[in-house]
């Protein structure tokens, strides 16, 4: 049996199906993270340049991200483990309630793992200016604000803040629901998930 289909209906999926070779690629963002305003924003922070790694391919998506209120572009394929990656947004609770603890863990530890932040989604990049302000935070932030890491290859799907990435030293990746509350905890997991005592 042949279904036929009202010329009309045809019409509107040909339409709403079509591609418009103008349009923005998913997860294209045209939030700036890199104003005049944000590197002022910068310079009143902590928080350091962002730097490339010296990996061919250390295991993170094949993605280029830029620093957040200015500053260097990162490669994420360049960055090499053991590493914790933070992906996080400023007007996320349990994001804002970890961030202290995540600067302690780099504090007490960053020398054996470094910690990088990653702006995941977020349109407002001077509230996370201004969140890695009052948190002290004195490690690398990267901006996403499309969202490009969603589903990036090794990445699965990613639904809810905070998340925390393990890196190891083999560019073996896992996964870790954010909202740890202090740097022991960080500890335990970078123990479970990068077999790394500290």
């Amino acid at each position: 049996m042949r279904l036929a289909l009202p010329a009309a209906l045809v019409a509107a999926v040909l339409t709403l199906t079509a591609c418009d070779s103008g349009a923005e690629a998913p997860g294209a963002s045209s939030v700036e993270v890199d104003t005049p305003e944000l590197v002022k924003a910068k310079e009143q922070t902590d928080v350091p340049d962002c730097a490339p790694g010296d990996a061919t391919d250390g295991g993170l998506p094949d993605l280029t991200l830029p620093c957040l209120g200015g500053g260097t572009e990162v490669d994420l394929t360049s960055l090499q483990g053991p590493m914790i990656i933070n992906l996080w947004q400023a007007f996320c609770g349990p994001c804002r309630k970890e961030m202290p603890a995540l600067q302690d863990f780099h504090e007490q530890y960053g020398d054996q793992v470094p910690v990088l932040g990653i702006d995941y989604q977020d349109t407002q990049p001077a509230a996370a200016l201004d969140l890695a302000k009052k948190s002290g935070v004195t490690y690398p932030l990267l901006a996403d604000p499309g969202g490009d890491l969603n589903a990036a290859d090794p990445l699965p799907v990613i639904r809810g803040l905070p998340y925390l990435l393990f890196l190891d030293e083999d560019g073996e990746l896992s996964i870790e629901a954010g909202g740890i509350e202090s740097a022991d905890e960080l500890v335990d997991l970078v123990g479970e998930h990068l077999g790394v005592d500290l």
